[in-house]
Order: structure tokens, then C-alpha cells, then sequence
């Protein structure tokens, strides 16, 4: 990793183990379930040499990819099927998404894509573009 897209650690990250949050407040996210999942994100990593932004995935279960957008985002764009959005869309349910720390035991969540001061967020149309 290069000084430029060093690890930066928003506030709302936990310093150990996970912590719920809720989408919409401090990011939007995209879900997309296990192997399409990775294979959207490792392209987006590819893509942006990196510095996608952030990514977190699930080791068990579905293995869910969860894509961090910026706060409002998910509204802006028309998502194709299979592809579920949380925090944009006024709804009457609230939605808690699992935020692992940076290090640490973090099972069954882990960073696929860290955050960076360069990429704070995933980029919503190179995401849209990948899947």
C-alpha cells in the first residue's frame, strides 16, 4: 500500500471487535450476496488500484459483500436485481449493518476494502458500472 491510500479510521469505526450501525447515517450500502459479491469487489479494487473505498464481507452464511456508500447515495441510482440498498430509500424500517474494527478479532466480519483518506467511501457509479 502506498502513502497515498494509507489506512484512515473514520470515528464510527469500532477500535475493537464489531459494532452495529445504522445505514444511513453515516453511509449508504449496497449488499450483494457471496461469489458476484467478491467478484464485484475485487474488480473494483482492481480498478481503482486499491482504493475502492470501503468493503466489508461476511465470512459465514451468505457471505454477503457490503459496499459503504456515501450517506444519500443509494437513492440517486437505479440498483439491478439482486442487488439490496440500505439507508437511502425512505422506509419505515431500520437497518443495523455489522462494522468490523481495523484489526483485531473481528470474525465473522473483516475489511475487504479499508478505508483511506483518498477513498472514504466506495464511489457509487464505478460500483454501479461493476455489477
Amino acid at each position: 500500500m502506498t502513502m497515498t491510500n494509507a489506512i484512515h479510521r473514520p470515528d464510527w469505526i469500532p477500535a475493537s471487535g464489531n459494532q452495529l450501525r445504522v445505514a444511513g447515517v453515516h453511509f449508504d450500502v449496497v449488499r450483494i450476496e457471496g461469489g458476484r459479491g467478491e467478484v464485484v469487489a475485487t474488480q473494483l479494487i482492481e480498478a481503482t488500484d486499491g482504493d475502492a473505498g470501503l468493503i466489508v464481507c461476511e465470512a459465514i452464511g451468505f457471505r454477503w459483500m457490503y459496499f459503504l456508500l456515501a450517506p444519500g447515495e443509494v437513492r440517486k441510482h437505479d440498483w439491478p436485481l439482486g442487488v439490496q440498498q440500505f439507508g437511502g430509500k425512505s422506509t419505515l424500517a431500520i437497518t443495523y449493518i455489522g462494522i468490523p474494527a481495523l484489526d483485531g478479532n473481528t470474525w465473522p466480519l473483516r475489511w475487504y476494502s479499508e478505508p483511506t483518506a483518498t477513498a472514504p467511501f466506495v464511489e457509487a457509479g464505478r460500483l454501479l458500472a461493476g455489477v
